[in-house]
């Protein structure tokens, strides 16, 4: 019986956390899937690590009801989608598109590693010096230490 609790406690812990409330569940089954969907690819403005549909956030949860009331009124999971990228910017996206404004965060990880790169090649000496023999005196001082 512990065994069987315990596992059920790990699962739970193990599913991910929603912070979508019972007040703003939808009465279509339909209509809220979308919801979720819509809002499990749009970022958290105030937390900006978690998507909308996992922040306790008010925003968050205030983009939330604002999904649901479009999806309501009958707008398309893009128009949706367009809706709040014309409020936010690309920025509420948690998978922002590849366009001219979001090049450099697309393409800076590359521009850094190549960068790394290069300033590790540069940096490595390119021969170690020479090594040049021992004085009589040197030969002579390893001699009494290496006997002591």
């Amino acid at each position: 019986m512990h065994r069987l609790c315990a596992i059920s406690l790990l699962l739970l812990w193990l599913t991910p956390a929603l912070a979508v409330e019972p007040d703003e569940i939808l009465s279509d089954p339909g209509l809220e899937s979308r919801a979720r969907s819509l809002s499990a690819g749009l970022r958290c403005l105030v937390c900006q690590n978690q998507s909308i549909d996992e922040s306790d956030a008010p925003l968050a949860r205030d983009l939330r009801l604002l999904i649901r009331e479009r999806l309501k009124a009958g707008d398309s999971d893009e128009k949706v989608k367009s809706y709040l990228v014309s409020r936010y910017g690309d920025f509420v996206l948690l998978k922002p598109p590849l366009n001219l404004k979001t090049l450099l965060l697309w393409v800076s990880p590359f521009l850094l590693l190549l960068a790394g790169t290069v300033f590790i090649i540069w940096r490595r000496p390119s021969k170690p010096p020479p090594l040049r023999a021992l004085t009589k005196e040197e030969e002579q001082r390893l001699r009494d230490l290496t006997r002591q």
